[in-house]
């Protein structure tokens, strides 16, 4: 779903791109020269995409994630000279879509980088908004979705390098069995507590509640609300608030990289009534891949619901 223009991404000023065009400045400690020789120079507009590409591509490739800080709110995140270089000499650029990172198209396009392999994750997904709806962006807690994007990135890294096509196939397919267990987790929870109410702060989560076949009860225009880094309405709070008063619900699922007043006064009313909270997060948390991450999401749901 697009942000809104006070939560989207700052680009940098022409001057500052020109500036470095012209060969000036270095990368920073920590993001790889998107130029190394010999290798697929690979920019992902996070990290979870990131990690994805290094399974895939291995030490054949060099990746540079522009949101890679797991206490960073992506939504709010300043766009820097040094991911602006790298994107202009990226030849595989992985983003999102939806409008949640629409700064990496711009980006191309001030960079004058229009021969990039492009993988957007919504479009590889297919899914849209539903009628009278809003698109939920957030992919990659959608694991079909994940294993789509894990063929599409190895197709443009091979394309970007065909000398290692069968390699990076062969990575993939690993990284698609490792989805399986996720998969069969789900369908765990689905068998033994399908049909049960859950609350959540924001959308992020709903791909992988709603494959555990778990109902979000929350009002529309409190999770919305909190998206967009708008005031909840009254009303909205209070109705919001009654789910775990009158136990509605059996967890709060919430975003740990976006709070504020209201969500905090959610996850209080959970606790005081020992409903449990679990919560996720949109970027890897330090010293995670992804294949963890989403395995300790999916054992963070069923335990929360086993209480």
């Amino acid at each position: 779903m697009p942000l809104p223009p006070s939560r989207r991404l700052t680009l940098l000023t022409g001057a500052c791109l020109a500036t470095l065009l012209t060969g000036c400045g270095s990368p920073r400690a920590g993001q790889p020269d998107a130029s190394a020789p010999g290798r697929v120079a690979v920019v992902a507009s996070t990290n979870v995409y990131g990690d994805i590409a290094r399974h895939i591509g291995g030490d054949r490739v060099d990746v540079t994630s522009i949101i890679n800080d797991p206490d960073q709110d992506p939504h709010s995140y300043e766009a820097d000279p040094q991911n602006q270089l790298a994107l202009s000499r990226a030849k595989v650029v992985i983003e999102n879509g939806g409008g949640y990172d629409d700064f990496v198209g711009r980006m191309l396009r001030a960079g004058h980088n229009d021969s990039a392999h492009l993988v957007d994750a919504v479009a590889v997904s297919g899914r849209t908004a539903p009628r009278g709806g809003r698109l939920n962006e957030h992919v990659w807690y959608d694991f079909p979705t994940v294993a789509k994007v894990a063929d599409r990135i190895a197709a443009a890294l091979a394309a970007a390098d065909p000398g290692h096509a069968r390699a990076f196939a062969r990575n993939a397919a690993v990284f698609r069995a490792g989805l399986a267990p996720l998969e069969a987790g789900e369908a765990r929870i689905r068998k033994e507590h399908g049909g049960e109410g859950i609350a959540i702060t924001e959308p992020v989560p709903l791909y992988l509640t709603g494959a555990s076949g778990l109902v979000d009860r929350t009002p529309p225009a409190f999770s919305e609300a909190v998206e967009e880094g708008d005031d909840v309405a009254p009303r909205v709070l209070r109705e919001s608030l009654a789910l775990f008063t009158e136990r509605k619900v059996r967890a709060l699922v919430c975003n740990e990289q976006t709070s504020g007043p209201q969500t905090a006064e959610a996850e209080a009313a959970a606790r005081a009534a020992g409903i449990p909270v679990v919560p996720v997060t949109e970027t890897l948390p330090k010293g995670e891949d992804y294949l963890g991450w989403m395995t300790a999401n999916v054992r963070a749901l069923a335990g929360a619901l086993a209480r």
